[in-house]
């Protein structure tokens, strides 16, 4: 074999090699929030994982997640977000208003994708749900007008005649106080009732929240829902409890004791979520990739918790629950 040969076959073979180590190298992607990995969250960090899964993305061989995330300090939430994009990851996954909003603000290149965001447009993450636009698309938890509406009428299903019906927010939230701006003014105008604000931003404030409904004699209340009550969940279902006040959630976690649920299947989000991760690590650009909009709701009631209230469940409700916990 001549030198030249056995150079250049040499060299070949390095950079063959060196292509083949790329092609098996882990792809690394950034998590930057809480649902996913908090002890008691089972259910919906394994349809994360799962939805990885189904698309052929396993985490700790093909697939490196790098998660950051306090759940005691939200106001770190730009901050971490800063040292995920120092990591350079190939995308983020971003799960809630808040976790959305920091990333826009440190990066317009870094692929984002979202979960659980009520209003995407009406929060100015994308400049449409058919055309995002820039780095960011997700999966919504986008509804018609009238879902808080029709979140408020299943409670007065539930206590006929209530008329004064508590929302807890967390005013952290820019989905929160879109929600507050926009909707509650319409929808205490057109159903007749009187909708206060109860705001919460850390677990001890939940209590004081919960003080100030029983005070102001609120015939019940909605958790309008975020990362906060997901994961002090077990919290909030004791201060309904101690405060005798029924109550509506958005998310199946609170169905373990809660009185009833009505919302987007938050495991099935976080499954798709999957979907979009698969096709951006295979070149596709986010503003390209349509938001999707739930396509899966779950009202489960918990007969148990309405008979310690000493409420009667109407059998027009129960023919419409997909779920009837005794």
């Amino acid at each position: 074999m001549k030198r030249r040969d056995f150079v250049a076959g040499t060299a070949a073979l390095l950079v063959s090699s060196r292509r083949s180590w790329a092609q098996g190298r882990p792809r690394r992607i950034g998590f930057l929030g809480g649902f996913a990995k908090e002890s008691g969250r089972n259910t919906i960090y394994d349809a994360w994982l799962g939805g990885l899964r189904e698309k052929g993305w396993i985490e700790g061989k093909n697939l490196l997640i790098e998660y950051r995330y306090e759940p005691d300090r939200p106001d770190r939430l730009p901050a971490l977000a800063t040292e995920l994009v120092a990591l350079a990851p190939e995308l983020i996954i971003a799960p809630g208003p808040p976790a959305a909003i920091a990333l826009k603000s440190k990066t317009n290149a870094i692929p984002i994708v979202f979960v659980a965001v009520a209003d995407p447009v009406g929060l100015g993450l994308v400049q449409s749900l058919a055309r995002p636009g820039g780095n960011i698309t997700g999966v919504s938890t986008i509804v018609p007008d009238d879902f808080l509406a029709k979140r408020i009428e299943i409670l007065r299903e539930l206590v006929p005649g209530a008329s004064k019906i508590a929302l807890l927010v967390n005013s952290d939230n820019q989905m929160h106080k879109l929600i507050v701006a926009e909707y509650v003014p319409r929808t205490a105008r057109e159903m007749g009732v009187t909708l206060p604000i109860l705001e919460a931003t850390t677990a001890e404030e939940l209590d004081v929240a919960f003080a100030a409904a029983a005070a102001q004699h609120v015939d019940a209340i909605v958790d309008v829902g975020d990362t906060l009550t997901i994961i002090q969940a077990p919290r909030i279902i004791a201060l309904a409890a101690k405060h005798h006040l029924p109550a509506n959630y958005l998310f199946r976690q609170f169905a373990n004791g809660g009185l009833v649920v009505y919302g987007p299947d938050l495991a099935h989000l976080f499954r798709r979520a999957g979907d979009y991760v698969d096709k951006v690590l295979k070149g596709a650009k986010p503003s390209d990739l349509p938001v999707e909009r739930p396509t899966k709701f779950e009202l489960v009631i918990n007969m148990k918790t309405a008979k310690t209230l000493g409420l009667t469940v109407p059998p027009s409700l129960l023919i419409r629950a997909d779920e009837v916990i005794e």
